[in-house]
Formats: structure tokens, C-alpha cells, sequence
């Protein structure tokens, strides 16, 4: 039992001072409504009991004292008793992604029907299944790199999104990938809550040695059957301290991406977001009605 009450705490604490105006209180109107008091200096207690009707017998259910039951239980409950924890609506859970979208001309290549831009929508969208309620955002490269969303739970628009992006909409022509991993960095560290990158690309530039601060898995964005002859992908994987995952029919390769994304980096912080205490002091208010309720009946404030 004392175990089990061992959580008990109120949230408000300083409103519990209140108790001791609440008993001043009580205590005054008790002697006020104590219509004998004053001749009790004046007769004697025998005598005077025979002069009253009951002015000697007060019984324990009167105006004053329910006034301070209820004066009490409102400041109990206003003072916010708690003794159990429930995890904050708004702790995130899962690990965010930064979707780094390659929307170069050979993207639109047809050796992966319908184009290889579409085949890779395709494969962000079981990606995103997969992972669904974990935040995601976008980033689109060609030339220069553009961030399109930062990390949101909502699929749909993620998806929305990367459906209208095309060749013909980015402002210069070129690979910037480093630049788009760079910036998908920048992105989840804002957000500080780690994360992973992956990036959708059909070929890579040649790159320095970066270090990009979050994980990098490149999804090769060829026919299954080329994966293996495009080492610029590998030697971009290396660059970015990455790993390369090849296309398949079938969501092998979304499946294999999103256990990664799963436990890639160390866990998301959440600062100030821990599991918070549950304020009880609600259920507290039935009963203050119910103290209320006294005061409707009739001839009980001249009680």
C-alpha cells in the first residue's frame, strides 16, 4: 500500500497554502452564526441551556462547515494530486528521414517503367508505408539543391510533393548531390532529433570525403540488372560513409532500407518531451458539486 502511494505528489503544491485562510474563514463564520455566544459572559451555562432551543446542540453537517469541505477539496483539486505518468502526446518515437530526390534528364530514362523518376516514386512510397507515422521530409537536386519539406508524419504530402517535381522545374541543370546531402543534414540537425538520409539517384558525381553528420543509404535507382555497373554509386556511398541498396521487384529493397532507417544513429532526443504526470484533480469536481448542491435548499444559509 505505502508502495502504491509511493508516486503521490501534487503538481501545484503552493496552492495548498490557501488551507490556512480557508480555516481563518471557518473559524470566524462559526462564531458569527454562534448566536449564544455572547450570552454565555452574561448567564449561567445551566440556566442558559433551558432559555435556548437548541443553541448548545450544533450538529456537524451546518452551512459553515460544508463551506469549508468544499473550500478544501477545491484546493486539493486545483493544487493537481497526481500519482501515475502517461508518455507526452508529443515525444516522437521514430527515427525522422531526409528523402534526397534526384530529378535530373536521366531520371526520366524508360529502362525502368514507366521512367526512373517514377520507379523511385514508387519505391519512397513503400518506403513511406513501411514507416508510417515516422516524420520524413523531401529534398530535390539536379544542378542545386532545394529543400521541398522538412520532416512531417503526413505521407500523403510528402508524396504529393515528389509526384509534382520534374526535370523541367529545377532551376539549373548539373549533380549536386553533395550539396543535397548537405542540406538534408542541416535539415534533421535543426530539427534535433537525429534521423537518416536516403538518397534516390540513378548515378553519382564524383565526391570528396564527407562526413554528413547522419546516416546516408543510397537507393540505386537502376534496373536490377545494372546495379552492379554503376560504381559511381559506390564510390559516392564510400565518400559519405554510406551504404548502396539495389532495386528489386519486389519491396525487398524498401523493407531492407526501412529497418535501417529503424536503427540507424543514435535514438531521437527529446528534450523537455519525457512521459509527464497525470493531473487527478478532476475527478475531484464530482464531489465539489456535490458540496454545492447544499447550498439549493431551502432556509440552509440562515441555517
Amino acid at each position: 500500500m505505502i508502495e502504491a502511494l509511493a508516486p503521490f505528489h501534487f503538481l501545484r503544491p503552493w496552492w495548498l497554502a490557501l488551507m490556512l485562510p480557508a480555516l481563518g474563514l471557518w473559524w470566524l463564520q462559526r462564531g458569527e452564526v454562534d448566536t449564544t455566544a455572547r450570552w454565555r459572559r452574561e448567564i449561567a451555562p445551566e440556566l442558559l441551556r433551558h432559555l435556548t432551543v437548541g443553541g448548545d446542540r450544533r450538529g456537524w453537517l451546518s452551512p459553515e462547515s460544508l463551506f469549508l469541505a468544499g473550500w478544501i477539496v477545491g484546493i486539493v483539486a486545483v493544487a493537481g494530486p497526481t500519482w501515475r505518468q502517461m508518455p507526452s502526446p508529443f515525444a516522437q518515437a521514430a527515427r525522422p528521414a531526409m528523402l534526397v530526390l534526384e530529378v535530373r534528364p536521366s531520371m526520366m530514362e524508360r529502362d525502368l517503367a514507366p521512367t526512373r523518376l517514377d520507379r523511385a516514386r514508387q519505391k519512397m512510397a513503400d518506403l513511406l508505408k513501411l514507416r508510417e507515422g515516422a516524420p520524413s521530409g523531401l529534398v530535390a537536386y539536379a544542378g542545386s539543391a532545394h529543400l521541398v519539406l522538412p520532416p512531417t508524419p503526413d505521407a500523403s504530402v510528402v508524396l504529393s510533393m515528389a509526384g509534382a517535381l520534374a526535370p523541367e522545374l529545377m532551376p539549373r541543370q548539373g549533380d549536386a548531390l553533395a550539396d543535397a546531402v548537405k542540406l538534408a543534414a542541416d535539415t534533421l540537425a535543426k530539427g534535433g532529433q537525429g534521423g537518416s538520409i536516403v538518397v534516390f539517384a540513378d548515378s553519382a558525381p564524383a565526391l570528396q570525403d564527407m562526413d554528413s553528420l547522419a546516416p546516408v543509404t543510397l537507393f540505386a535507382i537502376v534496373s536490377p540488372d545494372r546495379a552492379d555497373r554503376e560504381p559511381s554509386l559506390e564510390a559516392a556511398a564510400g565518400a559519405l560513409h554510406g551504404d548502396v541498396v539495389a532495386l528489386t521487384l519486389d519491396d525487398a529493397d524498401a523493407t531492407r532500407i526501412a529497418r535501417r532507417l529503424a536503427t540507424a544513429g543514435p535514438p531521437p532526443p527529446a528534450p523537455g518531451e519525457e512521459a509527464r504526470w497525470v493531473d487527478a484533480g478532476y475527478w475531484l469536481t464530482p464531489l465539489l458539486a456535490l458540496l454545492v448542491l447544499a447550498w439549493f435548499r431551502r432556509g440552509w444559509v440562515l441555517a
